[in-house]
């Protein structure tokens, strides 16, 4: 069940140096926080859903949230992973559609929410901040016509090889020459990453351990040769 927080500023906000936030100035972070509300989700919960009207703008300030798209055999595939500073909902604000996607908690999280209308009126005033949501959605564009043509090009094998790499990037913690992927994410949520049946994923986990690729401790996934794992993109084309 969501509950309300008491809200920390925009400008002490740790996450928000990670935000397109970043670089506001001292008035429309003020403006934002008068605004703005901070809720605290458990894991599992709807943030918003495909077909429905945005309202306003959600930041992750704590915590991972999944976004989905379902087809029409009601059928999931995850298009991205959000985590700290990232924003949601901003596309739809901006094109005046409603969502194309569904969010749900991944990890506990809390998200702070800023109403449409302050939205829009931070977005008409400040022309810097304006060409940041542009270049965000081109940078969204080319990751999801390059997520297509992997689906359509490459084998499972590759997909799921590009997927744990992608993961090691954006949320690896390195150790001793490995690098632990630090997110809980099951063996049918990385299924739905990689566009597959999760007993395909836990069969080529198992064989990317035994070739010594990764090691897998409950959910967790360990990266010990990023190395192999990125020559194995192209040792199946």
């Amino acid at each position: 069940m969501s509950k309300k927080l008491k809200n920390i500023p925009c400008d002490l906000c740790l996450s928000r140096r990670k935000s397109m936030f970043n670089e506001l100035p001292s008035e429309a972070l003020c403006a934002l926080s008068e605004h703005k509300s901070t809720l605290s989700h458990n894991k599992g919960q709807v943030l918003f859903l495909e077909g429905t009207q945005p309202m306003g703008l959600f930041c992750i300030s704590e915590g991972k949230v999944k976004i989905f798209k379902t087809d029409d055999s009601g059928r999931e595939q995850i298009v991205r992973l959000a985590q700290e500073g990232d924003f949601l909902g901003y596309r739809a604000l901006l094109s005046g559609e409603n969502y194309n996607s569904s969010a749900t908690i991944l990890e506990n999280a809390k998200v702070c929410f800023v109403p449409k209308s302050s939205f829009t009126e931070l977005v008409s005033k400040d022309q810097k901040f304006q060409n940041k949501l542009m270049q965000a959605v081109c940078h969204d564009l080319g990751i999801m016509e390059q997520k297509m043509a992997d689906m359509a090009n490459k084998t499972v094998r590759q997909r799921l090889a590009t997927t744990l790499l992608m993961l090691k990037s954006s949320y690896g913690v390195d150790g001793d020459q490995k690098t632990e992927i630090d997110i809980a994410l099951t063996r049918e949520d990385l299924a739905k990453i990689v566009g597959t049946a999760a007993e395909t994923v836990i069969r080529l986990l198992s064989d990317f351990k035994k070739d010594g690729l990764i090691d897998l401790n409950g959910k967790k996934i360990t990266v010990l040769n990023d190395k192999a794992l990125a020559k194995e993109i192209d040792l199946f084309a």
